[in-house]
């Protein structure tokens, strides 16, 4: 007993010391050394660059913020377009036979059954099934003159309906025409509608021309892309004729008015 107990005094601290760390190391295993790593990060906090882990939490509460704002902008947006692609109110139209088509020129010229004593004025807008097919260009008491929006001539103000870029559609002598774009890189895709825009001098605003087949946004000077026209010009029999009074003024016309053509008194096919 006298034994032990002397080695117990002069043993005492270093036995205690090591049952500690014992008892630590055990204590630490068991949690999978947490203590450990929070002791570490607390210490070399400061030291650790970028941002703390409060800073990220916040950061990505922020981002979902902002991702929400720009969703409803996305929808504000498209509801807006929805209410502008309206169809807006036209003038009572009169309807017309087709009775004719220029031999050399059969995609770019309509005669029709219709002329002045039916009210039809040069500069009306010509509709078929699907949207534009024209405007009068010549007028004779029973007959008119159409002008196609696929002639090579024709220059008509035009704008993406869903992403409002704009720009003006060339015909090419067949139901595929081409809309060159006024800006550098314009916002549209494959299978988009193309309507008149508010720049045209010649045509009312919303008129459905065509849908987009084609891209080549690499075009130079301006990009352009490839319409297939709404409405099947090489088989229409039955247009109508809208009365159309251009704008006195408009800011931009990139249209080129098309020559007046003489039409003798009646027209056959």
């Amino acid at each position: 007993m006298f034994a032990l107990r002397q080695w117990w005094s002069r043993y005492a601290l270093r036995a205690s010391l090591l049952t500690l760390a014992l008892m630590s190391a055990w204590g630490i295993h068991q949690l999978n050394a947490a203590p450990i790593y929070e002791l570490y990060r607390w210490v070399t906090l400061p030291l650790q660059p970028g941002p703390s882990r409060s800073e990220v939490l916040e950061g990505s509460s922020i981002q979902e913020l902002r991702q929400k704002v720009i969703e409803l902008e996305i929808q504000n947006r498209t509801l807006r377009e929805t209410v502008a692609a309206a169809p807006t109110a036209t003038p009572k139209g009169v309807p017309a036979a087709v009775i004719g088509r220029s031999a050399g020129d059969w995609w770019q010229q309509l005669v029709l059954s219709r002329g002045s004593n039916d009210g039809i004025n040069i500069g009306d807008i010509v509709a078929g099934p699907g949207g534009l097919v024209g405007r009068i260009i010549a007028v004779s008491s029973s007959s008119s003159r159409v002008l196609l929006i696929s002639d090579s001539t024709s220059r008509v103000g035009a704008r993406v309906s869903r992403s409002r870029a704009t720009g003006y559609v060339r015909g090419q002598a067949g139901q595929q025409v081409i809309m060159e774009f006024f800006d550098k890189m314009p916002e549209v895709e494959v299978g988009d509608t193309i309507v008149t825009s508010a720049y045209s001098q010649l045509f009312p605003e919303g008129m459905a021309i065509g849908r987009v087949v084609e891209l080549d946004l690499s075009k130079s000077p301006a990009p352009e892309v490839t319409l297939e026209l709404s409405a099947p010009l090489n088989i229409l029999e039955w247009v109508e004729v809208i009365p159309f009074v251009p704008p006195q003024t408009a800011p931009f016309a990139p249209e080129t008015p098309a020559e007046t053509l003489d039409l003798p008194e009646t027209e056959t096919p």
